[in-house]
């Protein structure tokens, strides 16, 4: 049952490495299981029994999740945009509690605690503004440097939770190039960037687990501030009607979904 329970985070965050303003660290937090991965990845040859137990259904429900987010993402903004939204939101909204108490874990809550919340927050803003009123295309090649160096970049919105991943490719200009790769698995594309993604993913990581270690608090909260700021980003608007009623349910799926998966975490 946990191993399925584990697959399915796995797919879910899969999916905050194709969905437009995600981020997978983010559901990695909002799961409860953020430091631990962190921990396995950087420490695989200390324990790597323990380690791969625990990252081996993670690993296999998010490479489904990119693959089947690649093939299905257009299908599902064209026809069920808002309920997509609302799921997603409802997610990342349920996993506040779990944040809030791990980072009072080891200190107790501090008000200037709050300062890091906000900054976030307003950065998050900041890249929602980017996204949505700026436009980018500094590269349209697709040489190999390129898209090592797309992929290291995407790196950082893959292990910093609420940095996008999406949002640094379409600063590159590259996030249809990376949408339309997985969708037809196109390995000239995906091979190279994937070599970026792993070698920036080590560096991030280091430096992830070096502020957990001595600012644990202090990130946590931070990252609070990129958790509320993703719901903003996600929000696709709301009509007081019949699929609106149906968004709202759908809110709550999502919402439940994520503190049964937190709790079993």
């Amino acid at each position: 049952m946990n191993f399925i329970l584990d697959c399915i985070k796995g797919f879910a965050i899969g999916a905050g490495a194709i969905l437009p303003g995600i981020s997978s660290g983010i559901l990695c937090v909002v799961f409860g299981i953020y430091e631990k991965l962190v921990n396995s990845i950087l420490n695989l040859f200390t324990d790597i029994k323990s380690n791969i137990k625990f990252l081996f259904p993670i690993l296999i429900g998010a490479s489904i999740g990119v693959i089947f987010f690649g093939n299905v993402l257009k299908y599902l903004f064209d026809n069920f945009y808002m309920q997509t939204m609302f799921v997603f939101i409802g997610i990342i909204l349920g996993g506040i509690p779990s944040i809030v108490k791990t980072a009072n874990g080891k200190n107790g809550f501090r008000l200037h605690y709050l300062i890091y919340t906000l900054f976030t927050f307003l950065l998050t803003l900041l890249l929602l503004y980017i996204e949505n009123n700026l436009s980018f295309n500094l590269q349209n090649n697709n040489s190999i440097f390129y898209l090592v160096l797309s992929g290291f970049i995407m790196s950082i919105g893959v292990v910093v939770p609420g940095v996008s991943s999406t949002v640094l490719l379409m600063i590159m200009g590259m996030y249809d190039i990376y949408l339309l790769a997985i969708s037809t698995i196109n390995i000239s594309i995906l091979i190279p960037m994937g070599i970026g993604l792993m070698l920036g993913g080590f560096i991030f990581l280091k430096f992830t687990k070096c502020c957990l270690l001595h600012f644990h608090a202090q990130t946590y909260y931070s990252i609070l501030g990129f958790v509320i700021g993703s719901s903003f980003i996600l929000y696709p608007g709301f009509s007081f009607n019949l699929q609106g009623i149906i968004c709202i349910c759908f809110l709550f799926f999502g919402f439940f979904t994520s503190i049964i998966l937190e709790n079993r975490a």
